[in-house]
């Protein structure tokens, strides 16, 4: 004979073995109790989560013989046995999905009318309820109103919305909920050691997560896992044999797409397919990075439900970016999700999402600096990279219009600062290719920088091009137009040490001098 099933050979047999459920488990100990049971129950939620469990629980602790209520169901009296293995004549159980048929529930209310065969009540459970057609719901409406006062009716559902309004409201509805990750380790762990496996806790976790909230879903997932008792089973081996990218790989991507870096971004999806992840379980796990990082980046770490050790990598990865870029990934990656079955190539939809998750933003959706936020109102940006001339307080023009190099190198910083916040992208581009102000030249500055790859993304995305003079035009109090060019590191020190020369500053500020820029620096 083959071997039961985890999920089947696990299943809760009292109230107090199920797992995230303790506002059902409650009600319904303190009904029988206090013997005020109702004749019809509704059980709505998600799969896996209880809900025909609990209802075989509560025909067992109706019918216990255990003298005293609040140790029912005791699973030693013989009604409790008998249902425990299946034999109990008084409970009934009907698989709505098959069974959907306006004959169906005549033959149903037929057998209803006759007395309990062995215990107290007959029970009847009907899962899937909302698989009933519309002529079966009626059939069953008079009988669901007025039954014997000996039987019990449990519906079950995952749609409480097909349900007809007249059988909710004849039948005391319970919502059963996704059960918490931490619930699901503790009940896998268990469950593993019962059964004399030694599995990781990252393990474990993995499975929590692929299983969704559904006890079900996680115990078979185990289930599958255990190949050989004796064997040792790593995060690594229940990533190869569920078909997951490795956390690394996940959190490497979110990396890139907060950097704006499609091309490390498109190494890490290479790498995950050449490792064996299933390229939709791929995304799924992508989708629910990004929504808790966008859950981190707004509400907070703990909001997330997983290890302290994952908190912290969320923390420091949503400080690096804004909501309107996790918003737009996420919303990439949800739309590639329904592309990726069914294609010849089916990375190819996370390819594209990712491209356009590495998109710059516009300037008018990057998120605004709390200094910017404080300063009055100001038209929309043009659509060429001027930044608008600022006055002063008073409303008179603005002292700044004579320019600088000095004057410009005294604000750098701040304003570098203030892009880093308010345009991460852009930011992050400027720290990284250690741009720098080159030359002033009127209302014209030129920023040289050391990274090729730096100046073309400048010089094709009119939107940092105008974030940046606009940001260098509020910090000088006048409007600015930026030019970018390239120096190499070295003679880009030798130039600056040059430029730092009081002598050389002094004639460069007064116009007597020109330094001009070198081969190459274009």
């Amino acid at each position: 004979m083959s071997e039961q099933a985890l999920y089947l050979k696990w299943r809760p047999r009292g109230f107090d073995e199920v797992i995230g459920q303790a506002h059902i488990t409650r009600t319904l100990r303190n009904a029988i109790v206090q013997n005020r049971l109702r004749h019809a129950y509704l059980f709505n939620g998600p799969r896996g989560t209880g809900k025909t469990t609990m209802a075989r629980i509560l025909a067992k602790a109706v019918n216990c013989l255990h003298p005293e209520p609040s140790q029912r169901p005791c699973n030693q009296c013989r009604h409790c046995v008998a249902i425990n293995e299946g034999r109990f004549l008084d409970l009934i159980e009907i698989d709505a999905a098959s069974n959907n048929g306006v004959d169906d529930v005549r033959d149903l209310r037929e057998k209803v009318a006759f007395a309990p065969a062995e215990g107290r009540y007959k029970v009847y459970i009907v899962d899937e309820v909302h698989r009933f057609s519309g002529a079966a719901f009626d059939a069953l409406l008079k009988t669901l109103e007025e039954p014997p006062p000996y039987v019990i009716f449990v519906l079950a559902t995952t749609e409480l919305d097909r349900v007809p309004p007249t059988i909710r409201s004849r039948s005391l509805t319970f919502e059963f909920r996704r059960v918490a990750l931490n619930d699901v380790v503790e009940r896998l762990a268990k469950i593993a050691e019962a059964e004399g496996v030694y599995i990781e806790r990252a393990a474990l976790e993995l499975v929590a997560q692929q299983g969704t909230g559904s006890v079900r879903d996680s115990i078979s997932l185990l289930d599958q896992l255990i190949a050989a008792p004796s064997e040792r089973i790593t995060l690594e081996m229940a990533e190869q044999m569920l078909g997951t990218a490795s956390h690394r790989l996940v959190s490497k991507l979110a990396q890139a797409i907060i950097e704006n870096n499609p091309t490390d971004g498109l190494d890490v999806i290479a790498s995950a397919i050449a490792e064996g992840a299933d390229p939709a379980q791929f995304g799924r796990q992508i989708v629910e990075h990004l929504r808790q990082l966008l859950l981190t980046c707004v509400g907070g770490a703990h909001l997330v439900e997983t290890s302290d050790e994952r908190r912290a990598l969320l923390a420091a990865q949503a400080a690096q970016t804004s909501r309107e870029v996790l918003l737009r990934a996420i919303r990439a990656f949800s739309g590639a999700l329904s592309e990726v079955r069914g294609g010849w190539q089916p990375q190819l939809p996370l390819e594209l999402a990712l491209i356009e998750s590495t998109r710059p933003l516009p300037v008018e959706s990057a998120p605004v600096a709390p200094q910017a936020a404080a300063k009055p109102a100001r038209a929309a940006p043009s659509a060429t990279p001027v930044a608008e001339e600022p006055t002063a307080p008073d409303g008179a023009p603005s002292s700044a219009a004579t320019l600088t190099l000095s004057k410009v190198r005294a604000v750098w910083a701040s304003v570098v600062a203030q892009i880093d916040q308010a345009f991460r992208p852009l930011g992050a581009l400027l720290q990284k290719a250690q741009a720098m102000p080159h030359r002033v030249q009127g209302k014209q500055i030129t920023i040289a920088v050391t990274e090729a790859w730096a100046k073309s993304h400048i010089d094709n995305d009119p939107a940092k091009q105008n974030h940046l003079s606009k940001a260098l035009g509020e910090a000088l109090g006048t409007k600015v137009s930026v030019k970018i060019v390239l120096v190499d590191a070295t003679s880009s020190s030798e130039h600056d040490i040059m430029l730092d020369d009081p002598i050389i500053k002094e004639q460069l500020e007064t116009g007597a001098i020109l330094i001009e820029e070198r081969e190459g620096e274009e």
